[in-house]
């Protein structure tokens, strides 16, 4: 959303309680617990991604309306924000000095925020389901034992397949549950499409670090781990690490019959020309393979989704995905913004994101989607997702392109041995130091 649009939103964008930019009236975070909520004054400025005012209008109304009960004299103020434009609006509004109260995050975004001392840490004790959150999207949150924001909604990687390739050639539309049978499937499918040039009947790109990383997890690897002595190391060649890079690197060889060293961002255009059977990514991709310039219409009700099967009869786990909301830490009203998160993600509120089959932010409610069949792909690889490290330097090494240039690197020749060994020297240079 625009700057000048912020300064003048919208009625559609808004609901009844709500306008404008931040500030903050003497009910903020001077209100000690004795004062009565009703007697309290100020305002509350929230930024939304665009996602809650067309999924799920009818929680931010539910939500405002229980904090205008709760606190009638304090004034509310909602805008929606765009992926393309928050960062930019959230930088400018930080520097200016105007930030709103709460913002939502998408948990990438979380680790530059905290890092620069832009949030404000909140007591993870006071909010609902807190004891079951989803332990990655916690991490999202968390750094050096301080929770700096709360999960708000969870998202993961899942199979991607077309239901009729399988059919053709296994017999059966469905994806195996093990990982060796569905190699057996994969086998089967590419040799049915092999007069079919450059088929991969699993499109697994080269430099996709993330799928990488995922079976790295599978096998107990990690990127990197904080150290007793308070410092980051990487430990992608340790044992465990290495045994789930080269369980990638052999997947990427064996079934990648495309250019190994393009990356994934392409990757459901290449399923939605019919060019792939299967690939591994988010569920949004299934909307590029199906549509008219990047994929194929006819494919709509073919290409669907499936858990991933992983190691040791495992679901691969996921790079988590999702959403978080956090207090800044210039804000007026802190402990207002904070009671308003505490009801955005109350295990009321969350059954309304699981009513619309949205991921929870906690595994109780998390439950129930596990086994339904449009979620359970992505529900049931949630518990054993992963993030990566929350570390001063991590900014640096993904634009430095450690991981990736670790896997073009095998993929070229060099053995995973001495190419994880190398990307822990470069990691160890500058995963400590802030990016």
């Amino acid at each position: 959303m625009k700057r000048q649009i912020l300064a003048a939103l919208s009625a559609a964008a808004l609901l009844s309680t709500v306008a404008g930019c931040s500030s903050a009236g003497p009910g903020g975070a001077a209100a000690s617990a004795a004062t009565d909520p009703k007697n309290l004054t100020g305002s509350v400025t929230v930024w939304l991604m665009n996602e809650a005012q067309t999924t799920w209008p009818e929680l931010v109304q539910q939500v405002n309306d229980e904090f205008a009960a709760k606190y009638p004299k304090v004034e509310l103020r909602l805008s929606y924000q765009t992926w393309t434009d928050k960062i930019a609006n959230l930088d400018a509004a930080i520097k200016a000095g105007n930030a709103p109260d709460v913002v939502e995050l998408g948990n990438t975004e979380t680790m530059k925020y905290i890092l620069t001392g832009a949030l404000n840490p909140v007591d993870r004790t006071t909010f609902e389901n807190s004891d079951s959150w989803i332990k990655a999207l916690t991490d999202t949150c968390t750094y050096q034992d301080k929770l700096y924001c709360v999960p708000y909604y969870a998202g993961a990687r899942v199979g991607i397949f077309n239901s009729q390739l399988f059919q053709d050639a296994t017999g059966s539309a469905e994806v195996p549950r093990t990982e060796d049978e569905l190699f057996a499937a994969l086998d089967k499918i590419q040799a049915k499409n092999k007069g079919t040039a450059g088929f991969s009947a699993l499109y697994l790109p080269g430099p996709y670090w993330y799928a990488a990383m995922s079976y790295v997890t599978a096998y107990g690897g990690a990127i990197a781990r904080f150290d007793s002595a308070g410092t980051w190391h990487g430990t992608l060649s340790d044992p465990k690490s290495q045994q789930g890079i080269q369980h990638f690197v052999d997947l990427v060889k064996k079934y990648n019959h495309g250019d190994w060293k393009v990356n994934e961002l392409n990757q459901a255009n290449v399923l939605g020309r019919g060019k792939a059977a299967m690939l591994y990514g988010n569920g949004w991709e299934v909307s590029v393979a199906t549509a008219a310039i990047t994929g194929d219409p006819k494919l709509k009700d073919t290409v669907k989704l499936a858990g991933m099967p992983g190691p040791n009869g495992k679901p691969l786990p996921s790079f988590i995905g999702g959403s978080d909301l956090a207090v800044t830490a210039k804000s007026q009203a802190p402990a207002l913004a904070a009671d308003w998160i505490r009801m955005f993600t109350s295990a009321k509120s969350q059954q309304m994101l699981v009513d619309k089959d949205t991921l929870p932010n906690n595994l109780n409610q998390l439950a129930p989607l596990r086994s339904k069949p449009a979620t359970a792909a992505a529900a049931n690889a949630v518990p054993d997702a992963w993030f990566i490290p929350m570390a001063p330097g991590w900014g640096a090494v993904e634009k430095q392109n450690v991981l990736v240039n670790m896997l073009n690197d095998i993929l070229k020749g060099k053995s995973v041995e001495d190419a994880s060994k190398a990307a822990d020297a470069q990691i160890d240079q500058l995963i400590n130091n802030p990016s």
